[in-house]
């Protein structure tokens, strides 16, 4: 599919004879719903395919039917990587200084949820960057080039049930690299941390990511604030007290450069689990929880009358009961899946979700 940017539009040679037209409305990433639902396109036709070269949609009538052509998946999704590419080049040209105050200070958290947070404990000017994915679970090596990045979505995909549309993830996944390796050099940013697996890890990719990057940088550090060590679980009250408290120093070059070896060696192994222990990212075995999880089963049945079928949210309900940092659910519902298939566990449902299935211990 041949493709040209003349900014703010995206040509697009459809068939020989079909120009599509999108038009780019703002400096926001897109996903593949913005560019369905919420995109603005045009059909062009064309009398030779040569005139793709010197198309210009300035001087040429659009069909009546704007979608008069039709698009497989796949194609969707290299449009939309091709659409956020011209999105990063433009803010590049313009060093992104239009969208956010010249006295912006960023924000990165690990979650959608400590973001929503910060939104209302933060007085603005403020810019908040959310990601969108949890580092404790999945492949991590080379997650900052593309080959690692599907590496890691086709491991989601074939294991993790969570009810999303994974090609929007992957999107939202690589637009938030994006967003974080367009931070301006002068702007200050404060990466949100708790003490556990994932947020530990992200903080390592986070730094790995601005490496080359002189901002000054600033943790704040959540955990003493919540016996779980998870920041998505503070008050926005918890999270502004905290700030305006907070006297910390930027991190020092040494503390960054440590920081970001820390990730390179993490990054490197092959495990899919990670768990933190004793002030350290741990990898462990892909099984690590499948004893624990069998020992659940065993005790929820001990508590029943009669040995029955146990809905999988109250087994995973009871698994989150009795360890000290929560483990992603997902992931368990992964585990508890695998003991199903592996004949440890008999199933009662549809395996689609954890909402649609329950699970016995074999007689």
């Amino acid at each position: 599919m041949k493709l040209k940017v003349h900014f703010p539009f995206v040509y697009l040679l459809i068939k020989p004879n079909i120009v599509a037209v999108y038009k780019i409305k703002s400096l926001e990433y897109v996903n593949l719903t913005d560019v369905i639902n919420l995109g603005e396109w045009e059909a062009y036709e064309l009398q030779h395919p040569l005139q793709f070269e010197a198309f210009n949609h300035d001087k040429s009538r659009p069909s009546e039917n704007p979608w008069s052509f039709y698009l497989e998946q796949e194609q969707l999704y290299n449009i939309v990587e091709i659409i956020n590419d011209a999105i990063q080049q433009q803010r590049s040209v313009s060093q992104y200084e239009s969208i956010t105050p010249s006295s912006q200070v960023v924000h990165i958290t690990c979650s959608e949820s400590t973001a929503g947070s910060l939104r209302v404990a933060l007085v603005p000017p403020r810019h908040i960057i959310a990601f969108p994915d949890d580092l404790s679970i999945g492949p991590l090596c080379q997650l900052e080039e593309k080959l690692g990045q599907v590496s890691r979505k086709e491991w989601l995909f074939e294991n993790i049930n969570n009810e999303q549309d994974d090609h929007i993830e992957y999107h939202n996944f690589v637009n938030t690299l994006r967003e974080i390796v367009d931070i301006p050099n002068h702007f200050p940013i404060y990466i949100w941390v708790g003490n556990n697996a994932n947020e530990q890890s992200l903080l390592r990719f986070f730094l790995y990511l601005l490496s080359d990057k002189a901002n000054e940088i600033y943790l704040m550090l959540t955990s003493e604030h919540n016996k779980y060590g998870n920041t998505g679980q503070l008050s926005s009250l918890q999270l502004s007290q905290l700030f305006m408290n907070s006297e910390n120093k930027s991190l020092t070059v040494q503390e960054r450069l440590s920081l970001q070896k820390e990730w390179e060696h993490i990054s490197q192994t092959k495990n899919v689990l990670r768990q933190w222990v004793n002030g350290e990212i741990i990898n462990v075995s892909e099984d690590y929880f499948d004893a624990f999880i069998i020992n659940v089963v065993e005790k929820l049945h001990r508590e029943q009358t009669i040995k029955n079928f146990i809905k999988t949210g109250t087994v995973i309900t009871e698994l989150k009961s009795q360890m000290d940092e929560c483990p992603n659910v997902f992931y368990l519902e992964y585990r508890i899946r695998y003991l199903v298939y592996n004949g440890v566990l008999a199933l009662k449902g549809i395996p689609k979700s954890m909402r649609h299935y329950s699970v016995k211990l074999r007689d």
